[in-house]
């Protein structure tokens, strides 16, 4: 940001541009964490910036400058800009554009078009040169920051299924619950807004990586499959169950925890996603204790509320384990991607 700021100025400063600092904010402001995200903020900021301009000379243009006048001007380009930056809130900076064209003092000086063109100019330059610099200097790639997200919400997931399994046994720490819970949420708009990123280098040909869309999707999936365990264990389970299914909850928590690290250090590496084995034994371990309870009757003398809980959470287990092997479908794609390339 520093490097593109001062670049910026410089080149205002060498085409002596009416208004240079305009360039120098476009520069900073384009500098984004990933390529990908610069390049989205370049288009926007042009194609707003153009549209503003346009809009805000068209109505200078027509519009006496006085102070009421002046008003009217503005209420009739910015409706219109408000308008599209409603619909397009990329675009968002149409109407200040619009207002800096119609009320500036260099605005008045230099006459709508001026004004509106060298508005253009200052954007785009500056625009391009922080584009340029975040190629060049130290460019960081969106698929590190998908890969990175994607991780870190790996590992609060396993850290959340182990504390719902906990409570749904009688223990657990609700407080640490709601915090993890708030975590995977800040990850999970981190992860998404990286893949607009990712997706904008591949549109753009800055890279061959691996569609990000199919990795995000499925760990929308899991989040959502923890949700669904949350409900079933939001209170736990009476002693007389607990007894019967503690060992197997805790295999299925234990090997799903330890795979899921394993893919996301997996993802990191990106190497080949782990072994499946022990998941599905733990899982099957424990549809075989509930089946074992059903075969003996016991679950008649339980409450309805209480069997509901837990067939449902042998039903989420078994949506989860689904989810799962997909996941890891989606991390060998992410090792063939880097073999390929």
């Amino acid at each position: 940001m520093t490097v593109a700021g001062l670049l910026a100025y410089a080149l205002a400063e060498i085409f002596a541009l009416p208004q240079g600092y305009w360039a120098v904010f476009s520069a900073m402001f384009i500098t984004q964490a990933s390529v990908g995200g610069s390049v989205s903020a370049t288009t926007d900021i042009v194609i707003g910036t153009i549209c503003g301009a346009i809009v805000g000379a068209i109505v200078a243009y027509y519009v006496p400058h006085q102070t009421l006048s002046l008003g009217v001007g503005l209420l009739v380009a910015l409706v219109p800009l408000t308008l599209l930056a409603a619909l397009r809130p990329n675009y968002r900076i149409a109407p200040w554009t619009a207002a800096i064209v119609l009320l500036s003092p260099g605005a008045q000086q230099l006459g709508a078009v001026g004004s509106a063109t060298y508005r253009i100019l200052e954007i785009a330059l500056g625009s391009f040169v922080g584009l340029i610099v975040s190629l060049v200097l130290l460019p960081a790639r969106a698929y590190g920051l998908v890969i990175a997200a994607a991780a870190r919400t790996l590992d609060h997931l396993a850290d959340l299924l182990d504390d719902w399994l906990a409570v749904l046994c009688g223990s657990g720490d609700r407080a640490r619950i709601t915090q993890l819970q708030d975590d995977i949420r800040a990850e999970m708009a981190r992860l998404e807004i990286a893949a607009g990123e990712a997706h904008e280098e591949r549109r753009t040909y800055l890279t061959r990586e691996f569609d990000p869309g199919p990795l995000v999707r499925t760990v929308f999936h899991l989040r959502n499959d923890l949700v669904m365990v949350g409900r079933a264990a939001a209170e736990p389970l009476p002693e007389t169950i607990v007894a019967r299914l503690r060992e197997p909850l805790r295999q299925v928590s234990n090997a799903t925890q330890v795979f899921l690290r394993a893919c996301g250090d997996a993802l990191r590496g990106r190497k080949n996603p782990p072994a499946f084995d022990a998941v599905e034994q733990a899982l099957a371990n424990f549809v075989a204790a509930i089946e074992a309870l059903r075969r003996e009757g016991v679950t008649r003398e339980w409450p309805a509320e209480e069997v509901g809980r837990l067939f449902a959470l042998r039903f989420v287990l078994e949506q989860l384990q689904q989810n799962l092997k997909d996941f890891r479908n989606r991390v060998a794609e992410c090792s063939r991607a880097t073999i390929g390339a």
